[in-house]
């Protein structure tokens, strides 16, 4: 009985919700009609913004739902530690990116909150284009992914907890927003 305290306890649940942020993020319709570069750096951007929202969502709802959500995020960093090392990224250099990674992430996501949370989609599609499009503004494809993330938010709020911990994640259909004009 004792020794089963040391178990580490299986993460499938926090495994497979982190799969489901990661196979949104790489719906192709994003790195096509919303232009998001389709490149190392843009698909990380597009998985923490989808990131970025499911955390929103998850925040304040207790200490179960806190240490679920932060078996997600470590998740979210073991593969990305995965990925630097699978591309043939130094052991020496992988911890120094995977900070800057992390930094990269709450910058993100402090930049994305206020204007989630206000609904704004000019502030959110600003600052999708520092983020996202550093190199080549589109503000049609910001303003597409903003209202997407908008979207997004609110379903995300219309669903339980209890679902967002085991069910799987609803998310709003990006194909629907492609043809949104500014």
């Amino acid at each position: 009985m004792v020794f089963g305290l040391f178990r580490r306890r299986s993460r499938a649940a926090e495994h497979k919700i982190y799969c489901e942020i990661v196979a949104q993020a790489r719906q192709p319709v994003f790195y096509t009609d919303f232009l998001v570069p389709d490149t190392i750096d843009g698909r990380f951007d597009l998985i923490v913004a989808h990131a970025v929202l499911y955390f929103r969502r998850m925040r304040g709802e207790g200490e179960e739902v806190a240490a679920f959500a932060q078996e997600v995020f470590d998740l979210f960093f073991q593969d990305m530690d995965a990925s630097l090392r699978e591309m043939g990224v130094s052991d020496t250099r992988v911890p120094k990116k995977v900070k800057v990674m992390g930094e990269a992430f709450y910058g993100r996501a402090d930049a994305y909150i206020p204007a989630i949370e206000a609904g704004n989609v000019a502030e959110l599609a600003e600052a999708l284009g520092r983020n996202i499009y550093p190199d080549a503004p589109e503000p049609v494809a910001q303003t597409r992914l903003a209202t997407y993330m908008l979207e997004a938010a609110g379903l995300l709020e219309a669903q339980s907890i209890k679902k967002l911990m085991s069910d799987g994640i609803d998310w709003p259909d990006p194909e629907r927003f492609k043809d949104l004009t500014v």
